[in-house]
């Protein structure tokens, strides 16, 4: 099934914003670990090096993937942060 560039464009930005909303549920672990209930650091770390290995890859690309971009620079945040508010 060959797609059109502007079915490759929507589901470009539906992936982007499921990526981000995915990293953005991170917040309640954040505040419950701030608030002592402290959750385990391995998964968060773990995504916060995945999406920085993907963002590299999106910026190295001859043509840079925004999209892949944009989708994993909320992961390393969150995920960072949610690693370090988790001792």
């Amino acid at each position: 099934m060959k797609l059109t560039e502007k079915q490759i464009n929507i589901v470009s930005i539906a992936a982007t914003i499921m990526a981000v909303s995915m990293y953005v549920s991170y917040i309640p672990q954040i505040q419950a670990n701030l608030a002592g209930h402290k959750g385990a650091p391995l998964q968060p770390l773990i995504a916060a090096i995945n999406c920085t290995l993907w963002v590299v890859y999106g910026l190295i690309k001859e043509k840079r993937d925004w999209a892949i971009v944009l989708a994993n620079l909320p992961g390393i945040a969150f995920g960072l942060v949610t690693f370090a508010t988790s001792f």
